[in-house]
Order: C-alpha cells, then sequence, then structure tokens
C-alpha cells in the first residue's frame, strides 16, 4: 500500500474503532443481560456484544473498502482482492469485560505482502486510544509514543499463556523469566498489552499461542513505536491459526526469546520432561 493508501484506511480504522469502542461500553453497562456462550472451555467465552461490535466494524470497513478482504474471531474470514486483510478483536479480553473489569479492548488491524500495516486499539474504560500505520509514528490520543529503552530487569513485562501448549511448559517459561529477574504482569487483553509495549509502559509481551485478530493491530503499533517482533505467519493458513507472538524493546528482544524459546516449535509441543 501507498502512504495515501495507509493514510486513509487509518483514518477510516480509527472512526470504525471509536463507534464500535462506544457500543461496546454501551453492552457492556447492560452485560448482566447479555447471552453468553463457551467456546473451547470454561474460561474462552464469547457475547452477543462481540458478534455485534463485530459486525459493526465489518460492515463499515467493507463498505469503505470493499476489495479488502475481512478476518475476525467471531465471523470468520472474507476473501478479498485487495492484498490488504483487515484483522478484527471485537472485544479482546471477554473474560474480563464479563466480569467487569477494565481490562479489555476493540482491536482493528491490517496488514499486506509487507506485513503488519494499520493498527487500532481503542480502550473505552480507560479512555486511551492507540494508533499507527506503517511508515508513520505510533500514538496515543494523537501524541506521538516510543517503546522504552529499559531492559528486562528493570521494566515490567506483559505474559500470556492458554490451554492451546502443555501447562508444563508454561510454567518453565515463568520460571525462566522469574529467575532472570524480570517482573512479568497478566492483564487480562494479550492486544492491550502490546499497546503498552509500544507506550513504552512495558518492555515487551510474550505469550506461546496467540491467534492474529488478538496481535495484529499491536505488531502494527510496536513497529512503529521502534521496537521489534517476531514474525507472524502471514499466509492465509497462518492468519487463522495460533502462533508464537513476541514483541518488545530493542534492550529485551533477545533475551526475551532466549528465554522463552517461543521460536522452538519442539519445546512447545511435546510435554516437560
Amino acid at each position: 500500500m501507498t502512504q495515501n493508501h495507509l493514510t486513509a484506511r487509518l483514518a477510516r480504522a480509527e472512526q470504525v474503532a471509536g463507534r464500535a469502542a462506544r457500543l461496546a461500553l454501551d453492552h457492556y453497562h447492560r452485560r448482566d443481560a447479555l447471552v453468553i456462550e463457551t467456546k473451547r472451555h470454561p474460561t474462552d467465552l464469547v457475547s452477543e456484544a462481540d458478534r455485534a461490535v463485530e459486525a459493526l466494524i465489518r460492515d463499515a470497513l467493507a463498505d469503505a473498502f470493499p476489495d479488502d478482504a475481512l478476518l475476525g474471531e467471531e465471523l470468520g474470514l472474507t476473501p478479498g482482492t485487495s492484498g490488504v486483510t483487515w484483522i478484527i478483536d471485537p472485544i479482546d479480553g471477554t473474560a474480563p469485560y464479563l466480569n467487569g473489569l477494565p481490562g479489555w479492548c476493540v482491536s482493528i488491524g491490517a496488514m499486506d505482502g509487507d506485513g503488519p500495516a494499520i493498527g487500532v486499539i481503542a480502550a473505552p474504560m480507560l479512555n486511551e486510544t492507540f494508533t499507527a500505520m506503517r511508515g508513520g509514528p505510533a500514538r496515543l490520543n494523537g501524541a506521538t509514543i516510543t517503546a522504552s529503552r529499559l531492559d528486562l530487569q528493570h521494566g515490567m513485562l506483559g505474559v500470556g499463556a492458554n490451554d492451546r501448549v502443555p501447562a508444563a511448559r508454561v510454567g518453565e517459561m515463568l520460571g525462566a523469566l522469574t529467575g532472570a529477574g524480570s517482573s512479568w504482569i497478566r492483564y487480562g487483553s494479550g492486544a492491550l498489552m502490546l499497546a503498552w509495549v509500544a507506550a513504552g509502559r512495558l518492555v515487551g509481551y510474550v505469550e506461546p499461542r496467540m491467534s492474529a485478530w488478538d496481535c495484529m493491530a499491536g505488531y502494527c503499533l510496536i513497529g512503529a513505536a521502534g521496537g521489534r517482533l517476531l514474525p507472524f505467519p502471514a499466509d492465509e493458513q497462518g492468519l487463522i491459526r495460533p502462533a508464537p507472538v513476541l514483541g518488545a524493546n530493542c534492550a529485551s528482544y533477545d533475551d526475551l526469546l532466549r528465554l522463552t524459546r517461543l521460536d522452538d516449535d519442539r519445546f512447545w509441543t511435546t510435554t516437560a520432561g
């Protein structure tokens, strides 16, 4: 995409994210009445709010850019012909959302043949919107942000994990990070923690297996903020399968990759001995 194409898509994505965040917030304040379903396991939840917010986002983006593909957590893949794919998580952090906690956001990313291109993450409970496009600065509520310069021992790290990897391996990873002097947190939304890496609040974020809709907007933000990224599989099949995610500042990236072993599939697909 040219810079003009990127600028137009970022402006539209920011507008749509604002509308989506307001709709999500409206449902949040009436969450006791929501219809809730379980997906893969008891804490993997989806509500009618997730589907309504994703439908709003998809309809608005399809109206503005009808040739672009759309990939969303709840409604799947709609193919396109432009080479651009929008990647949508309508409410990242559904469990915190449904339990009345503030750690959730709306995440809208886009990628093309050159990788992450657009990133917008709106956290209405925090009154914060993060935006970026490839080749431009990352911003928080309009102000430029940059990744931290702190190393792993002097800054905070975000972590995520789920049932897609052996629990024993997650324990080994957390033990290695703690042994290296890292202070780590888990906040509820991986997308939001990736945005905090771009804002310099965290030195990095790691998750052994994460879906594209959880990370693509955050990846764009971190890249624009001067951070480093473990590449996410970009082909169509890769985008619909979970993959290891690591976004960090330059001072922490190499240590995090060594300690987490996220680039070693054999480690993460076998149980601990």
